[in-house]
């Protein structure tokens, strides 16, 4: 297969970007998008030209390193696959394709297509330690859980972190992740001692980081490979406004 690449070159922070095209020729259908940046990469390294930087880690879908806006899709076209498990075979033979990072001033490009992504490390952070002894895994096991809540919680925890909700929001909010991991803990009995402060901490370094507010368009599920439900968004403004008012009426 061959295809035509346009592709988005940043040498740094605060230099200026601009698409500049590639051929990528014999390419198999069975390969992965990444294998195909590969192959475009030995052969710009073959001629003397700097390769495309991008991100990528696990190729195994479950690391959420490999962002991309491809043809203005966060992972592509195909829905619930991140960039890794997307394969040339869903593309017709001769396509232009144009590649770009994510788009969000919380995620400032470092060179090409990686963008810094350190923001949601804050936002996690920010939301602290279970500071109960939750002990080993039999201990854990002990604990009785209502099957919904565990259900629940595993969909919230199935959360990668790739950034794909913030790149497709017409706002460049963050809501998705961050309820994605608030939630988690939150439904389980170890994450109640903390709960309210850290919807509080965790909302508050998100507007510190810069991102968009939610307004409920609802783009942040559609792009989520992991299938992340905005439910979890309702969830944790709940949570938010409950440890709000709570905090209001103890002054």
């Amino acid at each position: 297969m061959r295809f035509t690449l346009q592709v988005w070159r940043q040498s740094g922070p605060e230099s200026p970007g601009e698409f500049v095209e590639y051929e990528a020729a014999d390419i198999s259908a069975d390969s992965s998008f990444l294998e195909m940046l590969d192959v475009v990469n030995e052969r710009l390294s073959s001629s003397g030209q700097e390769p495309i930087h991008f991100d990528h880690d696990c190729r195994e879908g479950i690391c959420g390193a490999c962002g991309l806006m491809i043809n203005g899709h966060p992972h592509g076209p195909i829905a619930g696959i991140t960039t890794c498990q997307l394969h040339m075979r869903h593309f017709s033979d001769g396509q232009r394709i144009i590649i770009e990072p994510w788009r969000a001033a919380a995620f400032p490009v470092i060179k090409d297509l990686v963008v810094d992504r350190t923001a949601l490390d804050r936002i996690i952070a920010a939301g602290g330690y279970a500071s109960v002894n939750t002990g080993g895994a039999p201990d854990a096991n002990s604990l009785p859980v209502a099957k919904e809540d565990s259900e629940r919680a595993m969909d919230a925890a199935t959360c990668i972190g790739c950034g794909a909700c913030v790149a497709a929001c017409p706002n460049a909010a963050a809501q998705l992740f961050t309820a994605a991991k608030a939630t988690h803990l939150a439904l389980l009995p170890q994450g109640q001692a903390e709960r309210q402060q850290r919807a509080r901490a965790m909302v508050a370094q998100m507007e510190a980081e810069g991102f968009g507010y939610c307004t409920n368009h609802g783009e942040c599920q559609a792009a989520c490979p992991k299938g992340v439900s905005m439910d979890n968004i309702a969830f944790l403004n709940y949570d938010f406004r409950k440890a709000w008012l709570e905090a209001l009426s103890s002054r």
